[in-house]
């Protein structure tokens, strides 16, 4: 099942803490081109997430939502 989260922090080994819609919070990792290219995750990113049908806990990132605007910081210039 695919759903729409929104990033909440980092945690080691390349995991991500997510936000689904519903509020249920997932653990999930990277996968396939997203894994591939080093697309960058910070907190407040959208990002699809396909969640695990034996555990509803663990999700796979399948993809960065465009114009999800996470909290970058402002460029010193």
């Amino acid at each position: 099942m695919r759903v729409q989260a929104t990033v909440v922090e980092e945690r080691p080994s390349a995991l991500y803490l997510l936000v689904l819609e519903n509020q249920r919070q997932v653990l999930a990792h990277l996968v396939g081109a997203v894994e591939r290219n080093f697309v960058r995750l910070v907190a407040g990113d959208r990002v699809e997430v396909e969640l695990a049908p034996n555990d509803p806990g663990r999700g796979r990132i399948t993809r960065k939502l465009v114009g999800s605007g996470g909290a970058r910081p402002e460029k010193a210039g």
